[in-house]
């Protein structure tokens, strides 16, 4: 299926033109009948001359209805533009043009209606003036009336050539259906219509709309119940899970996790000088119209502050319009969806320098290189193609910088606090401005390494001469097994951190809380219990080794898990100095 929108001056014969290509009554209330005018949005399709399907929709012509024909063609690739050759150009058909024009729609159809009344040709010549400063200058111009039927069948062909150059759709892409129509069936629940611009959606799939998680109950496409519909289509999606009050026109069904809502973003205006724009404006995308305030930055870019938020994508083309005025300020081309913050004197100016360079093409490379550091789902999300599999993604100049600077974090530590075994993995974080621990980690290469948590150089660790000279000025004198008080070593200047660095050195072991004893103590213990008669007591042993009961209960136990003596069931113990430290 193909899409195209219809756009023109009230009265210019769109709906009728709509009728007469499909048999269908593209005007779906009664009130629009009556009146004979558009109010809302009608759709309608039929059978081109290849076999190929072009559905229609049909947008209000009158000017108090533009947010309504805004919401009609924002999704559509391509525009038939009408102008009644009895009646030319008119204001209408203006704001229509400046709407497409601004959402950059590049295919379409010149269509001069009621060809019967008047000469086409003038009002085609006064057309191709007014297109020719657009995005649609030098599209195929048809003249037909739909009272006679003539041209009609040089229209369809032109339909068919239209179709011919439309870019193809993506239909493993992202889904985000903007809704147009929302209402309720008995009997099916929820219902809601849209445009599919790319995508693909089968009943059962899970869908977001706003925070909630939905189902696609059914789906219908060309007033038929399908079981996929593939992108480019109108669609209705029956859904499950949500109430009627939950879905609304400018609301969009979205693929879970490929879309950003956001309220802030940078964009580049293509129209109005950005310094002339009013403070306020509407802002058109999709099917959503939605308040914004304007803050100019540069030349031709500005950030908008959206007064709720909106999926949206790097490289979207939107709308600004003056509701006051009744006036299209310009396209909008979005540059950035998850802007910086601009708190800082002469921030503005050093983001629009940026925006500058900004073409509004989605890049992972360019989008590294600005933001430095960017979790995969989040690029995802803003619409930038990433193929790489890892959580954190970081500019490669970006990595090269924080490697020195972690090396010289690393040091630094080191020299500032020599009596711990490496620079906590937390604080390097914290010290790098890296949002995940595991960054760090993934930052540590040869000659760092980590263990326990703690980021050091390779190979054993330097041992202050001053911890050192501690050890030996606190067991001076002492029996290899006595172990000070725990205020005598804080008095000789081991106090508890020092003490966990001798242990961590290898200067002292503990046997308990506030039971150290030196190096090498627990080989000499079993050499020294070695020598006495086998099995031995608890008492027998602290006599041996000439130390206190305080000394020799935990002693005795770490010998046990060394293997350097083993435990009977009478509470005796033996050693074997052959086997265990010959």
């Amino acid at each position: 299926m193909h899409v195209v929108a219809t756009a023109g001056h009230v009265d210019h014969g769109k709906s009728t033109l709509v009728r007469a290509l499909t048999g269908m009554e593209p005007d779906r209330w009664a009130e629009e009948r009556r009146r004979g005018m558009t109010i809302d949005l009608g759709f309608a399709w039929t059978a081109l001359p290849s076999g190929r399907t072009v559905a229609f929709v049909d947008v209000p012509g009158h000017e108090r209805f533009v947010p309504n024909m805004l919401a009609g063609v924002g999704p559509v690739p391509a525009a038939l533009m009408i102008v009644a050759a009895d009646e030319g150009w008119k204001p209408q058909s203006a704001e229509h043009l400046a709407a497409l024009h601004a959402l950059d729609v590049r295919h379409g159809l010149l269509v001069i209606t009621r060809s019967d009344l008047a000469d086409p040709d003038m009002a085609e010549r006064m057309a191709r003036k007014e297109l020719a400063k657009t995005s649609l200058g030098g599209i195929e111009a048809v003249a037909v009336s739909a009272v006679t039927g003539a041209g009609l069948d040089d229209l369809r062909a032109a339909l068919d050539r239209l179709v011919d150059g439309l870019p193809p759709a993506d239909p493993d892409a992202a889904v985000r259906l903007w809704i147009d129509r929302a209402f309720s069936i008995r009997g099916a629940g929820t219902v809601v219509t849209g445009t599919l611009g790319a995508g693909r959606l089968r009943p059962g799939d899970e869908l977001a709309l706003g925070h909630d998680t939905v189902r696609v109950r059914g789906l219908q496409s060309l007033g038929e119940q399908t079981h996929q519909v593939d992108a480019v289509a109108r669609v209705a999606v029956n859904l499950r899970g949500i109430d009627r009050a939950k879905a609304a026109r400018g609301d969009a069904l979205l693929s879970p996790g490929r879309f950003r809502d956001t309220d802030l973003i940078d964009v580049r205006v293509h129209g109005d000088s950005v310094a002339d724009l009013p403070q306020t404006l509407t802002l058109h995308l999709g099917s959503a119209a939605v308040p914004v305030r304007v803050r100019p930055l540069g030349a031709d870019t500005a950030r908008l502050r959206l007064s709720r938020p909106l999926p949206l994508r790097i490289g979207d083309r939107a709308l600004l319009r003056d509701p006051g005025r009744r006036h299209i300020a310009g396209g909008v081309t979005l540059l950035d969806v998850a802007p910086p913050g601009l708190t800082r004197r002469g921030a503005a100016a050093a983001r629009a320098a940026v925006l500058d360079r900004v073409d509004g093409v989605p890049d992972l490379a360019a989008e590294l290189r600005r933001r430095l550091i960017a979790r995969r789902a989040d690029l995802i999300a803003m619409g930038v193609p990433v193929e790489d599999e890892r959580e954190w993604l970081v500019d490669p100049a970006h990595w090269a910088t924080l490697k020195q600077k972690l090396a010289e974090e690393v040091a630094r530590h080191a020299q500032e606090n020599p009596l711990e075994p490496g620079a906590p993995l937390e604080a390097l974080r914290h010290r790098l401005g890296l949002p995940d621990r595991a960054l760090v980690e993934a930052l540590v290469e040869a000659p760092l390494v980590t263990r326990g948590g703690r980021v050091s150089a390779d190979g054993p660790p330097g041992i202050p001469a001053e911890l050192t000279a501690a050890v030996d000025k606190a067991f001076a004198g002492l029996g290899p097994f006595a172990a000070p008080e725990a205020y005598d070593l804080v008095g000789l200047g081991l106090g508890p951190r020092q003490q966990a660095a001798a242990v961590r050195a290898g200067l002292l072991i503990q046997l308990a809380p506030n039971v150290l004893l030196r190096a090498g103590a627990a080989e000499r213990a079993a050499r020294e219990l070695a020598r006495i008669e086998q099995p031995f007591t608890l008492s027998e042993a602290r006599r041996a080794l000439d130390t206190t009961r305080r000394v020799a209960v935990p002693l005795l136990e770490l010998l046990d898990r060394r293997g350097l003596a083993r435990r009977l069931g009478d509470n005796r113990r033996i050693t074997d100095p052959q086997e265990n430290f010959a």
